[in-house]
């Protein structure tokens, strides 16, 4: 298999430097005004750390693309063009766009950067990709909704530019997310297509006959109610060398409002499963998707990528992901042979857990509990820092996770 690129989100800076260390090649992000993710926790991306934020996906050795692909109103325009020259002092290696006044704009003060043709442009066929080629884009990122052969296809007619997919996360329900649903049922107050969807796919809806608007009829009896709009998540693990065969030069990865645990677990799997792709290229891909389960998720689907969206790809029962593994605590420091963490969710003497590190995996036991003030403790409440002890340790604990172990059934 040919060297493909590894492109995570970037929801905010710890993200950023957890994503690439766990193994993307690659990262992108934005910042709110311009970017189709509202990012609201964190060390967020703004104006003020964007070079920094670029600067320190450079010094840890991976590209930074800027996402600038919101459908920009005059005012929108207005704010980019006085934003213009810090975007342009922060030097990212792309720039996402899909609005044509923004292209325009950007062509015009940073010429030298290369374009990256967002998948909020639908390009679906080989004219609207040898369109953007000759229009000065150096990559397009293809819609979801396109099979595999379709890709070879349009590869076959296009060699000369870099194509790029999506492989796992999130999908909406409107074609390539372009939505207004959000529009709608906030009264303008949530826009999609500003970076501020609410998610109605995910709410849970019920049936009214238009003569008797007081009688409701589930559309699905079940306790969680009916989400009839929900689709499941993607997920391609088992289909990677298919796509790289096809001509894709970058697998991407949603996810810029998912947790630091999420952007971590899920680079390390595709890292490791392109690694291993490039070994050998026959290697069984199950495994990773059985790790990919561990992970947050709505239930997963190929989408259109085997050429079919079937009905069940729509996760009708649920809107919020399924549990995976829980995330139970960050390694914030060392002291002798303990281990300063910040928990996540509860923890209790004796507890296995699975610990993941850039390099490292395995799973190990809590062997003793204690305060800041040296106190032994039988548990760990969520949001607590403790001091802990292993029965294995991590050999680099910095940038360490654990997760709970088990109930995983692939």
């Amino acid at each position: 298999m040919h060297d493909v690129e590894l492109l995570m989100p970037a929801g905010n800076l710890e993200k950023l430097e957890y994503a690439i260390r766990y193994g993307a090649d690659a990262v992108y992000l934005g910042v709110v005004d311009f970017s189709l993710r509202a990012m609201r926790k964190g060390k967020i991306i703004t104006l003020d750390n964007l070079k920094s934020a670029v600067d320190l996906a450079h010094n840890l050795g991976a590209k930074a693309y800027l996402t600038l692909n919101i459908f920009a109103f005059n005012n929108d325009i207005l704010l980019l063009e006085k934003s213009i020259d810090r975007i342009k002092e922060s030097k990212p290696d792309a720039l996402i766009v899909s609005d044509f006044g923004i292209i325009n704009l950007v062509k015009k003060h940073m010429p030298d950067v290369p374009l990256h043709i967002s998948t909020q442009t639908n390009t679906l066929n080989y004219e609207s990709v040898k369109f953007w080629r000759d229009f000065g884009a150096s990559r397009v990122i293809l819609a979801r909704e396109l099979a595999i052969k379709d890709i070879a296809a349009i590869r076959q007619k296009v060699p000369d530019i870099e194509l790029e997919c999506f492989v796992h996360g999130s999908q909406c329900v409107s074609f390539s997310g372009r939505c207004l649903l959000s529009d709608y049922f906030t009264n303008g107050e949530r826009k999609a297509n500003h970076g501020n969807c609410s998610q109605p796919c995910r709410w849970s809806y019920k049936l009214v006959e238009s003569t008797r608007p007081d009688e409701y009829y589930e559309i699905n009896q079940d306790e969680k109610g009916s989400h009839i709009l929900s689709p499941k998540d993607l997920c391609l693990v088992e289909h990677l060398k298919e796509l790289a065969d096809a001509g894709v030069d970058s697998f991407k990865v949603e996810g810029r409002t998912k947790s630091l645990y999420y952007v971590s677990a899920v680079a390390k799997t595709y890292r490791n499963a392109i690694d291993e792709l490039k070994q050998n290229p026959d290697a069984d891909m199950h495994k990773y998707f059985t790790e990919l389960l561990k992970v947050g998720n709505r239930g997963y689907t190929t989408g259109f990528a085997l050429g079919e969206n079937k009905p069940d790809s729509y996760s009708y029962d649920i809107s919020k992901g399924l549990a995976g593994e829980d995330f139970l605590f960050e390694f914030h420091g060392k002291e002798n042979d303990s281990y300063l963490v910040k928990i996540k969710n509860k923890i209790h003497l004796n507890d296995e857990v699975e610990i993941i590190s850039p390099k490292e995996q395995f799973t190990t036991k809590i062997t003793e509990i204690k305060d800041k003030d040296g106190l032994e403790k039988s548990l760990g409440n969520t949001n607590d820092e403790v001091y802990l002890k292993f029965e294995k340790a991590p050999a680099e604990y910095n940038y360490a996770l654990a997760r709970t172990i088990g109930g995983i059934c692939s």
